[in-house]
């Protein structure tokens, strides 16, 4: 493992490591709250390789449920990495990859199984994964799992699996369903909180702008113009959103795709492989895709669209200033949408301050955020100096 660590030149655990790993090992279920880019893959793809056993095994002793096939293929990849040099089969199984190809790999031996809860449920339902031998049984992003609907595919895998295993569950946000499924399913779970005090990374800054629907694709093209991102995220709500800002910028700016979930697997295959190898700048994503995206080279994330939740703001930011970086992020706000970004400003504890673009004309009633809101206000004193300090 130490060789392992070495090659992929991992020196300082981060503190999720530093707090996970540990308490792993030493076989307690541990519910983790620590947003992505933090390392928590390697915090639980360390321990799950430590305590493999040799001998054999008719099944897996560790299996990873995460929310989409991207991830998948990700956490997979990582453990294959820290398994360099030891004879360990991880095997990842999703849809939109052939049943029969999963299934065979899975009959020749995994120590590991990655999957998403319905491929996952669909191999168990036909016999050709076993879960009898389960040591270890991660969630990875359960708060997203539950969100798209896994409750009841993950809740069917979990009753299957030994009561003796040990769990742990990653999550970036705890809501109260998280909590119940936590609560049934795990032996008194320790509770580890790696999240900043404030959610709003400190290393990304954070602008909006007010916009006129019809002004947005026009703010987009000339806001990639000015920033000239290393490599961005342009997050839209819907699948055909998606597209239809794909196939516009396709026009206007080199180096752009997009992935959503119409797309087949090969094509989301091919998309990121191009994405994480640095041959792509730009990524035209929904929400739901853009949680298995993991590159550490993202300078930019563009909201062309207000997230639906204020949870979903801090996981699309968060796919910048990952690790330590820098990074910006750029929200689009039309005037109807004001009480949504002043629900954002109350979520992450922050303010976003408001961003300018000269000689566009892009809306003809700005909206005010909340700092705007307070300082109009008649205000004395102590809570004058407050404001001002606010902006």
């Amino acid at each position: 493992m130490l060789r392992a660590l070495a090659a992929a030149r991992y020196v300082d655990p981060t503190p999720v490591q530093a707090g996970l790993i540990p308490r792993a090992l030493a076989d307690i279920d541990v519910m983790g709250q620590a947003q992505t880019g933090t390392g928590k893959t390697a915090a639980f793809a360390v321990p799950i390789l430590e305590k493999l056993t040799s001998g054999k095994h008719r099944g897996p002793q560790a299996l990873v449920l995460v929310p989409t096939r991207e991830l998948a293929v990700q956490v997979r990849d990582e453990c294959t990495k820290l398994a360099h040099g030891r004879r360990i089969h991880v095997v990842a199984c999703y849809g939109g990859k052939p049943f029969r190809d999963q299934a065979q790999k899975l009959a020749r031996g995994a120590e590991v199984v990655v999957g998403t809860p319905g491929r996952v449920l669909d191999h168990l339902g036909r016999g050709t994964l076993f879960v009898g031998d389960l040591r270890q049984v991660v969630l990875d992003e359960a708060d997203r799992m539950l969100d798209i609907g896994f409750r009841p595919d993950i809740e069917k895998i979990l009753r299957q699996c030994p009561q003796s295993r040990q769990t742990l569950l990653l999550s970036a946000t705890l809501p109260p369903p998280v909590l119940r499924l936590a609560r049934r399913y795990m032996r008194e779970p320790e509770e580890l909180d790696f999240s900043p005090t404030d959610i709003a990374v400190e290393t990304i800054e954070q602008f909006y702008f007010t916009v006129d629907p019809e002004q947005k694709f026009d703010l987009l093209v000339r806001l990639i113009e000015r920033e000239k991102p290393t490599q961005a995220i342009i997050f839209c709500r819907t699948r055909r959103g998606t597209e239809k800002i794909h196939v516009r910028l396709k026009n206007k700016v080199e180096s752009v795709a997009a992935i959503h979930g119409d797309l087949e697997q090969r094509v989301r295959d091919r998309v990121m492989e191009s994405f994480r190898a640095g041959r792509l700048c730009l990524l035209v994503a929904t929400d739901v895709v853009g949680r298995g995206i993991d590159v550490t080279g993202i300078s930019h994330i563009i909201n062309f669209d207000v997230p639906e939740f204020c949870d979903d703001y801090v996981h699309r930011v968060g796919r910048t200033g990952r690790m330590g970086r820098e990074g910006v992020a750029y929200t689009f706000v039309t005037p109807e949408q004001g009480n949504e970004l002043t629900r954002i400003e109350m979520r992450i504890n922050h303010l976003l301050k408001r961003g300018e673009m000269p000689g566009l004309d892009l809306v003809a009633k700005p909206v005010e955020s909340t700092a705007e809101k307070e300082a109009a206000k008649p205000v004395f004193g102590r809570t004058a100096r407050r404001v001002r300090r606010a902006l």
